[in-house]
Order: structure tokens, then sequence, then C-alpha cells
């Protein structure tokens, strides 16, 4: 029995290489059908603005790459695994490791510390490329495919959602910084101390009134009377400076890690609710990571107590155990943003629970 958690380098290396193929060629294969699928219903929104042509639609295409690259990496990781194991158990090279006095430990090591390295350019990615990615795309689909402002303008900022007490006010754009903020795509719901709607508001465009937003061409509806006008001006949400406006139009996704937590301390000092933007800081720790969790719960494709000819099986259920992982965190993320789950514990406890679940059955199974 050897006790070094590596096997020989010959082994190592080759593992560690067949495991990397196989994660470029699923990643590849995913992220060309879903973008092949997205330029399908995106297509005709981006021709439909006088002026764009092909250049856009490679230019959508490059900015939707990352996003998609990032968000199916660990899926990629999962195939990958299954494939890679599967193909080692049907040539009966997992059973002449152990004949060889490798434990099953060691024999996922290679694997293990190729999705770990795996996790660490996935947040590199992350930070350098997917963010300004999103930050990009997000600017353009809001000027729907149009010119988009330069960012000393204070470029653009996408579906604001603002309250003044019981008032709400929406927005579907932010264009300018300061005082010079101007509002597109304006509602503004009048509420009762209750929270029943009043009145409603829409305008296309508003300004800065210093205190509150001159609405321009505004159409109110009174949900009392049923009744509308369009009165010459309107001014609404005088409690709402432009400063608190900036503060709350921040996105979380279109932030690097060490401006969304300063954006964190922002929100914090102002005594805003932070539990959605800390359950996402952490997930950018925990989200990566969980490439290093799909060789543990694929294992099952090499190990397990079948020794029947079961493959076929034994695949299915590791590549549950992996899909079952992606369902638990995405529940877990959702709650913790809607203050169900302490933010630490929304982005950590799955990773925790399904490595202490894929431990569990490799040892039990095989150790």
């Amino acid at each position: 029995m050897q006790f070094d958690f590596f096997p020989s380098r010959t082994l190592t290396v080759y593992l560690a290489k067949m495991f990397v193929v196989r994660i470029l060629a699923v990643l590849v294969m995913l992220v060309l059908v879903l973008l092949a699928l997205d330029l399908l219903s995106a297509t005709g929104s981006i021709l439909a603005v006088p002026g764009n042509g092909q250049g856009e639609i490679l230019q959508y295409a490059g900015l939707r790459l990352p996003q998609l690259a990032s968000r199916f990496l660990p899926y990629s990781v999962l195939l990958a695994t299954l494939i890679t194991l599967v193909t080692l158990n049907q040539n009966s090279e997992v059973v002449a490791m152990k004949a060889a006095g490798l434990s099953a430990h060691q024999v996922l090591a290679p694997l293990l510390l190729t999705a770990a390295l795996v996790a660490a350019g996935s947040f590199a990615f992350n930070e350098r490329v997917v963010t300004r990615a999103n930050a990009t795309l997000k600017a353009w689909e809001a000027a729907e495919y149009g010119p988009i402002p330069p960012p000393e303008t204070g470029g653009m900022r996408s579906s604001l959602y603002l309250t003044d007490g019981n008032d709400i006010l929406t927005a579907s754009t932010l264009t300018g910084t300061g005082e010079s903020i101007v509002l597109r795509g304006v509602t503004w719901y009048a509420r009762a101390p209750g929270g029943i709607i009043r009145e409603q508001i829409r305008s296309r465009q508003a300004t800065y009134a210093g205190p509150g937003w001159q609405l321009e061409n505004p159409e109110r509806f009174d949900v009392a009377g049923a009744m509308t006008d369009r009165p010459a001006s309107l001014v609404v949400g005088q409690g709402l400076t432009p400063d608190r406006i900036m503060l709350q139009s921040i996105d979380p996704d279109a932030q690097s890690f060490w401006e969304l937590s300063d954006s964190i301390d922002a929100y914090a000092a102002a005594g805003r609710n932070t539990d959605e933007m800390r359950a996402k800081w952490w997930h950018r720790l925990s989200g990566p990571l969980s490439a290093l969790l799909m060789p543990l719960l694929g294992s099952i494709a090499a190990f397990g107590l079948a020794r029947s000819g079961q493959l076929f099986v034994r695949a299915i259920i590791g590549m549950a155990l992996g899909f079952a992982y992606f369902v638990v965190d995405n529940a877990a993320l959702a709650m913790g943003s809607f203050g169900g789950y302490p933010p630490f514990l929304a982005a950590w406890a799955p990773f925790f629970l399904f490595l202490l679940l894929g431990e569990t059955v490799l040892v039990r199974t095989e150790e």
C-alpha cells in the first residue's frame, strides 16, 4: 500500500491530461450549442436597430461567450469526470491501479488537483473577464442594442427599483452621475400606508429637480377612480437623492470581488440590507470551488459496490449527485438573497454538505 497522496508522476500526468482534454471538449461543445440557441433569439432584436449588422452580432457573441463558459464550466467538469472514470473503468485501468496498491483517493488525486487548478482559473476568469462582460452586455441590452453612453458620462445602469417611504420608483435605465442623472422608462407607484397602490404614474424620462424628480409628459392613473389624466408637470420622489440612487443601482454581477466588498461596506454604512450582496460575495468563492467537488461526486462511476457490469447505472447516479448539488446550491443562494439563510450559510452549506456526502460514499464503498 502506498502512503503518498498522489500516485506516480507518470500516472498523475496521464490522468490529469486525460481529464483536461475532456473538460475542454465538453465545455466547447456546451458553449457552442448554447450560444447558437441564444443567437437565434437575440439576433432579431439586434438587427432591428438601424445600423446594426454582422459586427454587432459578433459583439454580442463575444460578450455572451464568457458568461456561458463561466456558468457551465462546473457542468463540464462533472461530465468530463464521468467520461474519464467510465473510460478508465471500462478499460480495467481502475482495477489495475487498485491492484498496484493505490487507494480510491490516490486514484482520484490527479483529477482533484486538476479540478482545483480549474477552480482557481475560473475565479480569475470571472474577475477579469466575466464581470466586465456582464456590465457591458447589461448596458447594451438596456439601450436596446443601440449606442451605449461612454463611461465618462457615467455609463448606463438598468432595472432600478427604489423606495421612498411607502412609495416606489422604478426605471428601466439610468445614465449620468450626480445631479445630471437621467432616468428613462420611469414608473412611480404612490401607495397608501397599508401598501395598497393609490396611483400609478408613467413617464418616458425623469431628471433631478432638487429635491425630487421631474417627470416628462407624465401619464397618471388613479386606481380608486379608474381615471387617467396627463398633468403638465409633476415632481415625485423627493426623498430620493442622487447619491442614494447611485448607491442602490449597484449591480453585484458587474463588479469584481474587491469592488463588491467595497459596495457592501458602503451599503452597511448607509444602513441598508446587505444579505443579497454578501451571499453573492461568498458565492464568488464557493462557486468556482464547485469544480473541486465534481471528481468526488462522480467517482461512483469508477468505484462502488456493484461489480456486475452496471457501469451505466453508476454513471447515472454520479450525474444525479452532481446535478443535485447545482439544484441545492441555486436554491440556497436564492434563500440567502431573500434573507431566509445567513449569507455565509447560503453560499457554503451546499459545498460542505456534498463534500461530506461524496467522502462518505467513497470511504464506505472503497476505503
